[in-house]
């Protein structure tokens, strides 16, 4: 099962997916957790590539960096970890490149969405959960933090950024749930928990 966790920086999904893990672990369900772009030693090193503000590259450069990075993700983690029962736990997923490649970047959809389809090899989440903040909540948690190259990027960006997560949800609403990241943490958990319980007996 194939568990993704959406939304723009800041919005709380590492500490829901945290939460979520620990959860099932208690359940004694065979969890793992991992998080794009990453989760293996190729992927990191393009993640460490891609998030330095240093770094300068076009839209399609940064694309492609991001599919490279899923598909070794796919090939030596993903795919083994869900033919053996396990439950994957994914920090951001394809619907991430749509929403800040496509929405945000302005790149052609269909190419992405090709992109996508290949570099997950067809995969796709069993449920994804957009934890949905505003620009203002985003600034106002990340001004004591460090910010990465797609963190300093222009508010007109973050917000089409935003808009492109809640019209991905708009559009596949049988397997998005929508969470208000300004509710409190444990409110949240109890919310995916809730949903994981009805929806797939977890």
């Amino acid at each position: 099962m194939l568990i993704t966790f959406e939304g723009i920086d800041f919005c709380g999904k590492t500490t829901q997916i945290k939460l979520l893990s620990e959860y099932l672990i208690r359940k004694k369900k065979k969890v793992i957790t991992i998080r794009e772009p990453g989760g293996t030693e190729i992927a990191e090193t393009l993640r460490q590539i891609l998030l330095e503000p240093k770094n300068k590259m076009n839209s399609f450069t940064e694309l492609f960096l991001f599919e490279a990075a899923r598909s070794d993700l796919v090939e030596k983690v993903i795919k083994p970890a869900l033919t053996e029962g396990s439950i994957v736990l994914c920090d951001r997923f394809w619907d991430s490149t749509i929403a800040y490649q496509v929405f945000g970047r302005k790149l052609p959809e269909d190419f992405v969405n090709q992109c996508n389809f290949y570099s997950s090899q067809g995969i796709k989440p069993d449920i994804t959960f957009l934890i949905d903040i505003s620009l203002e909540t985003m600034l106002r948690r990340s001004k004591s933090l460090k910010i990465d190259r797609f963190e300093n990027e222009e508010a007109e960006f973050i917000k089409n950024v935003i808009e492109g997560f809640r019209t991905i949800a708009k559009l596949n609403q049988s397997r998005f749930v929508i969470l208000d990241g300004d509710e409190p943490i444990e409110e949240i958990h109890k919310r995916i928990v809730e949903v994981l319980s009805n929806k797939f007996g977890l």
